[in-house]
């Protein structure tokens, strides 16, 4: 299936990771024009021997405002984006009482502000041309919970509070604004759990398997596309039915 995006330009953060570099696989196949961000200078070469020269590289430490704002309005200087996916996302787990002011304030200024920061960039420039999709990657444990994620959590759930705002704020200039939330999807993280920890995860998931970073491109590409023009202030659950609202 094709989804007519030939040309789009599409700022991925977090576009070195598993989630990432799929939906920046996706989108390539489809002949958009890529904006891959990542925290990680020696992540960028990388990046561009995979894409060409055609894409965009830029590198944002989304823990400091103050280090990628600068980079950010460059971005917005030089390219009329089309979609934005906020994917970028960290993890700093640790039980409440235990958790640090730090571990709290970092997760909650990649997870969840950097969304702020990014829209407020973009999203004049959507409105002005009437058009646009802001997709956001949350997470299952956004309506679960799970001990000691309480920081990861809360940066999560309150995502799909304020994309939901959002789209309500939008919807008329013909922008759409959606969450995706992966279940447990196959990446380096996972690839370090046990067996035994592997098997816990599986006996929570009706379908025996984790899911696949393609699971998730493949959505994000067709709530980019005009097939999904109806559809807003939605949250896509991609977890096996591990979890069924």
């Amino acid at each position: 299936m094709k989804f007519d995006l030939k040309n789009k330009i599409v700022l991925v953060t977090g576009a070195a990771g598993g989630i990432g570099s799929a939906i920046c696989k996706k989108f390539h196949d489809e002949n958009c024009v890529l904006i891959c961000t990542t925290s990680k200078e020696e992540k960028l070469n990388e990046l561009e021997k995979k894409y060409g020269n055609k894409n965009f590289y830029y590198c944002l430490d989304l823990i400091n405002k103050t280090n990628y704002e600068k980079e950010l309005d460059k971005i917005i200087t030089n390219h009329k984006i089309d979609i934005l996916i906020n994917n970028a996302g960290i993890t700093k787990d640790n039980l409440f009482l235990r958790m640090t002011e730090e571990q709290w304030e970092d997760v909650i200024k990649i997870n969840l502000n950097s969304n702020y920061y990014l829209i407020k960039k973009i999203l004049p420039t959507m409105i002005k041309n009437r058009s646009g999709s802001i997709i956001g990657i949350s997470s299952v444990v956004a309506l679960t919970g799970n001990p000691g994620q309480a920081n990861y959590t809360a940066s999560k759930s309150a995502m799909i509070s304020m994309y939901k705002s959002l789209a309500q704020e939008v919807a008329q200039r013909n922008i759409n604004i959606n969450i995706i939330a992966p279940g447990f999807i196959e990446s380096p993280m996972t690839q370090k759990l046990n067996e035994s920890q592997v098997k816990n995860i599986l006996d929570k998931i009706p379908m025996k398997r984790l899911g696949k970073p393609e699971d998730i491109a493949n959505i994000a590409l067709f709530l980019s596309s005009e097939k999904a023009s109806y559809i807003t202030g939605q949250t896509f659950h991609i977890n096996g039915g591990m979890l069924m609202v």
